[in-house]
């Protein structure tokens, strides 16, 4: 089912200010749509402030060159997280919300979420949700053309990334003939994609390529070739000189190999513990395999994080998504 974007129009009406809230270690959708949604807020008269509670990656401050975005104790103390409204994009899941998560849990205003991920917590939010939708940046326009505001430059750029990003650059299956109606809308607001991209693919660090390197040398492939997988461990981003940002996309990559049907990787992270990461091109669910870890996501792409160390995690993990892939391969 679609937004009902009439209750959206609704209840956005009720509010005057809105602190708009994405997950940890934000991606291009998530970041996107922040900052789509806050000019689609600001053109209908809101007041609104976007706060993460982690730092934009180096390789995507290009979508907030001014640097609107605060981030939790660092630019902005939690006390001062305060608004009518706060509004989640991007996910439905504490897990994905780190510190943040704290502050929307004690925060005594309304909540609503926009996302298109399957899986969902119960954060005391209203949902408007599409499962369907290729990315939350779709959701973007569809509530700025749902509250009348018309789609500027300002919008467009980081709502693009954010599509694009999100459907491996118009190349995953969730991309539909609408996909590309909004991108032209967006092109004809001044969207460059050759510009975009360059920023996003031909920006790359030495470390970076030698993270991917790395990732690449790793990959270890079962079940005749139909599971991929590799890893990335906290002390190799010091070792590479990469950024933790450097894996995005990384899992992607091992689907090019002929035969593969299902991917997963683990990445260290710099607290501890390894974010899991699922990919899948059959019949496996990827958000069913992630939820069996306390993550989500969708059908074809899916996260998740485990505690424990390289060994332990994928002794937890990798059986699960054998079994998995077995019965959809069946």
């Amino acid at each position: 089912m679609g937004v009902n974007w009439k209750a959206f129009v609704n209840q956005i009406s009720h509010y005057q200010s809105f602190i708009l809230v994405s997950h940890i270690r934000p991606d291009c959708d998530a970041l996107g749509s922040e900052l789509g949604m806050a000019e689609v807020l600001r053109a209908v008269g809101k007041d609104v402030r976007i706060v993460n509670a982690h730092r934009t990656p180096p390789a995507l401050s290009f979508l907030d060159p001014a640097g609107k975005i605060d981030v939790l104790g660092d630019s902005v103390e939690a006390e001062d997280v305060k608004a009518d409204c706060i509004m989640i994009l991007d996910t439905s899941a504490w897990a994905q919300l780190g510190d943040m998560g704290d502050v929307i849990r004690a925060a005594r205003c309304d909540k609503i979420v926009v996302d298109h991920h399957v899986g969902e917590d119960d954060l005391g939010a209203t949902m408007y949700k599409d499962y369907q939708a290729e990315a939350t940046g779709q959701l973007v326009v569809q509530a700025a053309d749902a509250l009348n505001v018309p789609i500027t430059r300002a919008m467009a750029v980081p709502v693009f990334a954010a599509i694009a990003t999100d459907t491996g650059w118009f190349r995953f299956p969730s991309v539909t003939s609408e996909t590309y109606r909004v991108i032209a809308r967006l092109m004809d607001v001044g969207v460059v994609p050759s510009e975009v991209y360059g920023d996003l693919y031909e920006r790359d660090t030495l470390g970076r390529l030698k993270l991917r390197g790395l990732i690449l040398s790793r990959t270890a492939s079962e079940i005749d070739g139909a599971l991929v997988y590799t890893y990335v461990e906290k002390e190799d981003f010091a070792a590479c000189g990469a950024e933790p940002n450097d894996t995005e996309d990384a899992i992607n990559l091992t689907l090019a190999v002929r035969g593969t049907q299902a991917a997963v990787i683990f990445v260290g992270q710099v607290r501890g513990g390894f974010k899991l990461s699922f990919r899948s091109r059959c019949g496996l669910d990827c958000n069913e395999v992630a939820r069996e870890f306390g993550g989500g996501g969708h059908k074809a792409a899916a996260g998740a994080f485990l505690e424990g160390s390289l060994d332990e995690v994928q002794g937890r993990v990798l059986p699960v998504v054998r079994e998995a892939l077995q019965k959809a391969l069946a």
